[in-house]
């Protein structure tokens, strides 16, 4: 200690400062690129720019939550009226706080109980807790939005907040559900894709809801939009839970799903039901890395408002379950983005419009490999 001030460099015998082998580790480490990234350099950067959600906002109490966005450790904890994301990184000898406690307004490192609250700033180091604390101390974060129920983050923000939109939401006659997040051995893209693709029903989600002798796909275009393109599709395949009793009038009514996709990653989907009702979904697909995706669902209905939560999440589960089994297996396991590697049918108009918008984004050729 010098002067009540941390010493934060190495003071050899004769008085000059040195790189140590550790200092010249944290200066390449000081790049944007996350350690051991899984996506191209040009690509990773791009996918920066939008905002992901990276975890729910009831599972944040006081103890740090880890997460992990676009290769990137992420610690998450509660400062008082405020959340903060950071990386998950102690800048005083690399242990990860998500490893430590908290109590509501401070995080605390398991290695030396160095504490950090609002904005990342370090508040107190135990060893010497009447010393200045050199900002080299503080946190990287970064901005964060609490959304439909998911903490929401970005990892190199340009401009203005720019969120998905969820229809209904905060309509106060929409009951609001934010399942439980699902994890996925896939690419986030290849997750969307399967969302919006309309001619998987009859095959890959007849345990829950569609018909393996209905598998016919009505005609259906997409319309691009300022954050990715919209597609109405209207058929006859029922989105009643299979074994629900007294649907059996409605066996002729035509069902509109209303696709909204903003890329790179997000899609909701709104289902018009018989008597006015109406289901939203948000698929928001949060790329952990190229080839491991957390999905987060939140939903809106104005139908069975009072109805058990828990039984909305388990039917979400089994459906997601039905579409994760496919993601896994797909090769090459990220999204062709090149139109003539995959053969297409018309029934593929959205899958081509979304590949189509991620290579408008400036994304590479790397969603071949």
């Amino acid at each position: 200690m010098i002067h009540g001030m941390l010493c934060e460099s190495v003071l050899q015998p004769a008085g000059t400062l040195t790189m140590t082998a550790a200092c010249a580790s944290l200066s390449a480490a000081s790049v944007d690129l996350p350690r051991n990234c899984t996506f191209e350099p040009a690509d990773w950067q791009i996918l920066a720019k939008s905002w992901h959600p990276v975890a729910l906002s009831r599972e944040l109490g006081e103890r740090p939550l880890g997460a992990v966005l676009l290769d990137a450790p992420l610690v998450i904890y509660r400062s008082g009226d405020d959340i903060v994301v950071a990386d998950d990184l102690c800048p005083h000898r690399g242990v990860p706080l998500s490893m430590g406690n908290g109590n509501g307004e401070t995080i605390a490192c398991a290695y030396h109980g160095f504490r950090f609250g609002q904005d990342g700033r370090c508040v107190r180091v135990p060893a010497h807790p009447d010393s200045k604390i050199p900002p080299k101390l503080h946190l990287k974060t970064y901005p964060v939005v609490e959304r439909f129920g998911l903490i929401w983050t970005c990892l190199r923000p340009e401009g203005e907040t720019s969120l998905p939109p969820m229809p209904h939401w905060d309509d106060p006659a929409f009951q609001q559900i934010t399942c439980p997040s699902i994890d996925i051995k896939g690419f986030a893209g290849r997750q969307v894709e399967g969302f919006i693709d309309v001619a998987h029903f009859a095959f890959v989600h007849t345990e829950t809801f569609a018909d393996p002798e209905n598998p016919i796909v009505p005609s259906y275009s997409p319309k691009l939009t300022e954050t990715g393109f919209e597609a109405e599709y209207r058929s006859n395949v029922s989105n009643f839970p299979h074994g629900l009793l007294g649907v059996e009038e409605f066996a002729d009514f035509k069902w509109l799903r209303h696709f909204r996709v903003f890329l790179p990653f997000t899609a909701t989907l709104e289902i018009h039901f018989p008597n006015d009702g109406r289901l939203v979904i948000m698929n928001a697909a949060s790329p952990v890395s190229a080839r491991v995706t957390r999905m987060f669902a939140p939903i809106c209905r104005n139908f069975d408002t009072t109805g058990s939560v828990e039984d909305v999440y388990e039917f979400n589960r089994r459906v997601f379950e039905e579409d994760r089994q496919i993601v896994e297996a797909q090769k090459p396991e990220n999204l062709p983005l090149d139109p003539n590697l995959e053969a297409h049918v018309m029934a593929d108009r959205s899958s081509i419009a979304y590949r189509r918008g991620l290579r408008g984004m400036g994304l590479s050729q790397f969603f071949t490999a």
